[in-house]
């Protein structure tokens, strides 16, 4: 006996009403991340309250920023311009994917000395293909423990961008996120990321760019595989748009557009466009 409730669960013979999705883990952490970045102060509502977005946050704090929760999913965030005021931490991450790999690619841009490492079961997540493409532009990281895997160390680099950046797409696209968002930070000149295979998990590179382009950074994309960063016109790169609303997941929105078709409907969900 697990001492819980139990929760009788239907049967039904209808479903209807509306519901508010919570805000993307994905688009959160991205955000939290490029408006950190950016020049200005940046107000992020229906951000998602997840471990994964509360890594990102704590991180972020610990590298000096101001990172303030307000009621109502509301996140305010002070930018640092592209350069972390503390340049020597060393960070938990918990077993957040999305924060660890896009944070891994900024942190290696900022010319100070990181550790970042997790719970055992982030010590098994592969970081290779990212550390390999970060190292094409001089960055200097070592693993701690096993090859491949965090825990990593990133060490002060001069980051230079002489030839083309190259990564694997077909282990995951976080890798090439965090190299798209990173790179615009030390692209002195127009810097062309081209991907190896097969890019699994467009639509999140599509999500990457389209928010990139809200914080004032345009992606060109010459062909499927391929994605150019224009080159830096001021120290800071990325802009503050002043207030950004977090679309909700839309994968967890098919399940209930697929019970309002099955119980009649209608069943409103809110949170989520029509072209996510």
């Amino acid at each position: 006996m697990s001492g819980l409730p139990d929760i009788q669960i239907g049967p039904f013979k209808r479903a209807q009403g509306s519901i508010v999705l919570p805000g993307s883990k994905s688009i959160s952490n991205r955000a939290l991340l490029l408006a950190s970045l950016s020049k200005g102060t940046t107000t992020l509502k229906n951000l998602l309250d997840a471990d994964d977005t509360q890594v990102m946050r704590n991180a972020l704090r610990q590298l000096g920023l101001s990172v303030i929760d307000h009621a109502d999913k509301v996140c305010v965030v002070e930018g640092c311009g592209g350069k972390f005021p503390i340049q020597n931490a060393d960070l938990f991450m918990g077993n957040a994917g999305t924060a660890i790999r896009p944070l891994t690619a900024a942190l290696a841009m900022q010319g100070g000395n990181y550790r970042l490492s997790g719970v055992p079961r982030m010590h098994e997540r592969p970081i290779r293909d990212l550390v390999d493409g970060l190292r094409q532009v001089g960055a200097k990281i070592d693993y701690e423990l096993q090859e491949g895997y965090p825990p990593i160390k990133i060490l002060a680099a001069d980051i230079e961008i002489k030839d083309v950046v190259k990564v694997r797409g077909d282990v995951s696209s976080q890798f090439l996120t965090a190299l798209l968002m990173a790179l615009p930070l030390v692209a002195k000149e127009p810097v062309r990321i081209e991907v190896i295979g097969e890019l699994i998990s467009r639509p999140y590179i599509d999500i990457t760019l389209k928010l990139m382009a809200r914080f004032g950074v345009k992606v060109d994309c010459p062909d499927a595989q391929s994605f150019v960063i224009p080159a830096k016109t001021s120290e800071a790169v990325y802009q503050s748009p002043g207030t950004l609303s977090v679309e909700g997941d839309a994968s967890s929105a098919s399940y209930f557009l697929a019970l309002g078709a099955i119980g009649g409907g209608p069943v409103r969900v809110l949170g989520v466009g029509s072209e996510s």
